[in-house]
């Protein structure tokens, strides 16, 4: 029978009837996502769920949102089950879940955390024995809470050394090291553009072979650079720049007085930003940060 016909039912019946319909409605927790699943990943989810009138998702990461519709940054590969719960006023919750593969990245990534923000780097595989040594100390906890003991705006940023954990702002620093060095591996292409990621070490006098250091590292900020100044440094130091480098100098700027003295093992391909604001920060007469900027890094799998 039709049971909202007020001829067969009192009005205050069929109000009752429907005040109990609207009280069980649920809501309905639907989601898409969006973007490349290679890591590090940013992943757009789209809610689309109705009648609820908040949201608690959870990526499967260890991490959590009540926004509507976040983006969320996955750092590593794998399989991750997305949970979405869609709440209405009376806390009924319904629970949307789905699968999200995130696939490892081509290039060897590095994540560096600061007081800053966050960087990302490549390691470049032309140099396989800066870009091994790296990945084993990263993967060993090396580098964690180390510094950036030496700052120079407008140059580079540079860090690495073992004994600046904890460091005393009076303590000396810049020598230490894992107890061995990395054979020089210079590469025409690989250059001192800014974002550049290079081989600190010691002088020619005690290291004629131009040996890296076994972990202090530097990143290049650099300055602007003119072609003038590269064509005399190709004619001082028997080099010569491909299209590709000039053009990368003229746009970026760098350091090239430094090519083929130092090893450039890889770059900064996220988070410049971060760079110049270390750059930035006031320094001491050993260009060490007044303030201790740390550093926590990991490799992207």
């Amino acid at each position: 029978m039709n049971i909202f016909n007020k001829k067969k039912l009192p009005e205050g019946i069929i109000l009752g009837v429907l005040l109990l319909l609207t009280s069980c409605s649920k809501p309905v927790a639907v989601f898409t996502y969006s973007g490349v699943p290679t890591a590090p990943s940013d992943i757009q989810f789209n809610n689309t769920s109705e009648k609820a009138e908040r949201y608690e998702w959870d990526f499967g990461d260890g991490t959590t949102s009540e926004e509507k519709n976040p983006v969320h940054r996955y750092l590593s590969s794998g399989n991750y089950t997305v949970k979405l719960k869609a709440i209405n006023k009376k806390n009924k919750v319904v629970v949307k879940q789905s699968k999200l593969v995130v696939d490892a990245p081509l290039e060897c990534l590095v994540s560096m955390k600061t007081p800053y923000g966050d960087v990302l780097i490549q390691l470049y595989d032309q140099t396989p024995r800066h870009q091994d040594n790296f990945i084993k100390l990263v993967e060993n906890h090396f580098y964690d809470s180390l510094l950036f003991h030496r700052v120079i705006q407008g140059f580079m940023v540079q860090g690495g050394d073992p004994n600046s954990k904890n460091a005393p702002m009076a303590k000396p620093l810049g020598m230490g090291g894992p107890g061995y060095t990395i054979p020089a591996e210079f590469v025409d292409s690989l250059v001192h553009i800014r974002g550049a990621l290079a081989g600190a070490r010691l002088p020619d006098n005690v290291n004629p072979k131009r040996s890296s250091s076994g972990s202090q590292f530097y990143i290049v900020q650099g300055s602007p650079v003119t072609a003038e100044t590269l064509d005399k440094l190709e004619a001082q130091k028997g080099i010569r720049y491909g299209k590709a480098q000039r053009d990368a100098y003229l746009k970026y700027g760098g350091t090239p007085f430094l090519d083929h003295e130092y090893t450039v093992f890889g770059r900064v391909i996220e988070g410049m930003d971060v760079i110049d604001k270390i750059a930035a920060q006031k320094t001491n007469g050993r260009d060490r940060p007044l303030e201790d900027i740390w550093m926590i890094m990991e490799v992207i799998r």
